[in-house]
C-alpha cells in the first residue's frame, strides 16, 4: 500500500470513528449552532477541521472563538492570527477574546493554569450567551485523559476526580451551556498524524515543555518513564481504569441521590462509600468546601460540630442530616456566664465555685516553692493583686501558657491540646481583677504570674472535687 492511500486510508477512519462518537453519545444534534474553542494547536485544529468537513450533511451552524492568554507576547498574538485566518479561510465567524491572566492570577490569589481556565471557560460562556449557542465544543483527547489522571491522582482526588473528563459536561461558567469534546476518545499521535496527513497548519505552544507546571512534567517525565520502565500500554490500561472508576462513582452518586430523597434506609447501614457521598452533596449544596477529612470527620461522629470557617461550624445528626451553625451564636448559647469574685484576704481560705473546691495560701517566698501537692499549682501573689475572679470559659477568652513568648486564643489552646468541646464549656479558670487569666483548670499556669527569682509573696492554689 503506498503512503499516499494509507493516509488517504487513516483520514477516512478517523472521520468515520469521530462521527460515530459523535452519534452514539448524542453529543451534537442535526441542524443545531457550535461555538468551537480553537487554541492555534493541533488538536483543536483538527476538530474545527473535522467538525466543519460534517458540517453540511449535519446542517450544523459552526462559529470558531478563540481566547488569547496573553502569556507568551508574541506567540500567543501569533496563535490569535493563525486561528482568525483559519476561520477566514473555512468562511466562518471568529470571536476573539483576551485577558491579562497573569494580574488576574496575582490578583485573586490563584495560580495562573487556574486564571487561565477560569478566564476562558467565563469567555467562551458568553460569546455562546451571545450567540444563542447551546453547545461549545472543546478539543479534548485521550492523552489529555491520562495526564488529568496522573495529576488528580497526585492531588488526593476520589472516584468521580479520577474518572476525568466526560464526553459531554455542563460549562463551568454556565451550567445551562454544554461542553462536548469528540476527539476524547482519540490519541495525540491519531490526532497529529490527521493534522499532517491534511496539512493543517498549527501552532506548538513552548510552555508546554516547560517544567514549571506540574502537567507538562507528569507529559513529560512522569508518563514516559512509567510506560518504559512499568507498563507499555499504559494509557490503555489507565482509560480502562478511569472508565470502571466513573461507572462505579455514578452508581454511588445515583444511590446517594434516591436516599436524599427518600431514605429507604438507616444512614448508619448504608455502604461507606454512599454515606460520604451523602454528606459531599449536602456540603457542597450549603456551599461548604467538602474536602475528604471534613467528610470522614462528620461521618464517624453524631452530633459534633466541625469548624469549618471562622464563623461557620457544620454537623450532621444520626439520620445523616447535615446542620450548620454560626459558630458565635452557637458558642453564645453554650457559654457559661456564672462567675464568683474572691477576696485574698487573711493568710488561707476555702471556696467552692461549679462543683469544685478550691484552697488558697500566702507565705513568703524565698526562692524555693517547697513541694508541690497533687493539683497544686503556685503564683506571684503581687502580680495578682488581692482579689480574683474564678469563671468558665468566654468568647474571644486569650492566655499566655507559661513557656509561651505570646498569649493565644483560648479556643486554639483547648484544641491544640485535644481538650473536647463539651469539656472545654465546664473548664474553670481565674483572672485577675483586670482580666487577665492566670490558671486554667488542668491546664498550664500563665507565663507573667510564674514564681520568680523577684517574687516576694507566693500564692499557694489548689482544688479538689466536691464529694457527693
Amino acid at each position: 500500500m503506498n503512503t499516499k492511500k494509507k493516509q488517504t486510508d487513516c483520514v477516512s477512519e478517523f472521520f468515520k470513528c469521530a462521527e460515530s462518537e459523535i452519534q452514539n453519545r448524542n453529543l451534537l444534534s442535526r441542524g443545531q449552532k457550535i461555538l468551537v474553542a480553537v487554541s492555534g494547536g493541533a488538536d483543536s485544529l483538527v476538530l474545527l477541521y473535522v467538525l466543519n468537513s460534517l458540517a453540511k450533511k449535519n446542517r450544523w451552524q459552526i462559529s470558531v472563538a478563540h481566547f488569547n492568554h496573553q502569556l507568551r507576547g508574541r506567540s500567543s498574538d501569533a496563535d490569535e492570527k493563525l486561528v482568525r485566518q483559519a476561520a477566514k479561510k473555512l468562511r466562518l465567524k471568529f470571536c476573539g477574546g483576551r485577558a491579562e491572566v497573569k494580574n488576574f492570577a496575582a490578583h485573586e490569589r490563584i495560580s495562573v493554569e487556574m486564571a487561565a481556565r477560569k478566564l476562558r471557560h467565563e469567555f467562551l460562556a458568553r460569546i455562546a450567551r451571545e450567540q444563542k449557542i447551546s453547545t461549545i465544543a472543546l478539543a479534548h483527547h485521550a492523552d489529555d485523559q491520562v495526564e488529568l489522571f496522573f495529576l488528580r491522582l497526585l492531588r488526593g482526588a476520589g472516584g468521580e476526580g479520577l474518572a476525568g473528563m466526560k464526553w459531554r459536561s455542563p460549562s463551568s461558567a454556565d451550567k445551562q451551556i454544554a461542553l462536548v469534546r469528540p476527539l476524547l476518545g482519540f490519541s495525540k499521535n491519531e490526532i497529529l498524524e490527521f493534522a499532517r496527513a491534511n496539512k493543517i497548519k498549527f501552532r506548538e505552544d513552548a510552555t508546554n515543555f516547560s517544567t514549571d507546571f506540574i502537567r507538562n512534567r507528569i507529559r513529560n517525565e512522569l508518563l514516559p518513564l512509567l510506560q518504559k520502565k512499568y507498563q507499555p500500554g499504559l494509557a490503555k490500561t489507565v482509560l480502562r481504569l478511569m472508565e470502571i472508576t466513573g461507572a462505579e462513582a455514578e452508581f454511588v452518586s445515583a444511590t446517594a441521590a434516591a436516599w436524599l430523597a427518600k431514605p429507604a434506609m438507616a444512614f448508619a447501614r448504608l455502604p461507606v462509600a454512599v454515606q460520604r457521598k451523602v454528606l459531599q452533596e449536602q456540603l457542597v449544596a450549603s456551599g461548604v468546601v467538602a474536602d475528604f477529612d471534613l467528610v470522614e470527620q462528620l461521618r464517624v461522629a453524631t452530633g459534633k460540630f466541625v469548624s469549618v470557617s471562622s464563623d461557620l461550624s457544620v454537623a450532621r445528626d444520626a439520620d445523616g442530616k447535615i446542620k450548620l451553625a454560626n459558630v458565635k451564636e452557637r458558642l453564645a448559647e453554650k457559654f457559661k456566664a456564672d462567675e464568683f469574685k474572691l477576696n485574698l484576704s487573711g493568710r488561707a481560705g476555702r471556696v467552692e465555685f461549679a462543683g469544685l473546691k478550691f484552697g488558697w495560701t500566702l507565705k513568703r517566698y524565698g526562692g524555693s516553692r517547697g513541694r508541690s501537692p497533687h493539683q497544686t499549682e503556685f503564683f506571684d501573689a503581687d502580680k495578682i493583686g488581692g482579689e480574683i475572679i474564678l469563671r468558665h470559659w468566654r468568647a474571644g477568652d486569650r492566655f499566655q501558657p507559661i513557656g509561651m513568648k505570646s498569649a493565644v486564643k483560648l479556643q486554639d489552646f483547648f484544641v491544640n491540646a485535644k481538650i473536647p468541646m463539651v469539656r472545654r464549656r465546664n473548664l474553670i479558670l481565674a483572672t485577675t481583677v483586670g482580666g487577665e487569666i492566670f490558671w486554667v483548670e488542668g491546664l498550664r499556669i500563665a507565663e507573667k504570674f510564674k514564681l520568680t527569682p523577684a517574687t516576694k509573696r507566693q500564692l499557694v492554689w489548689n482544688q479538689s472535687k466536691i464529694a457527693a
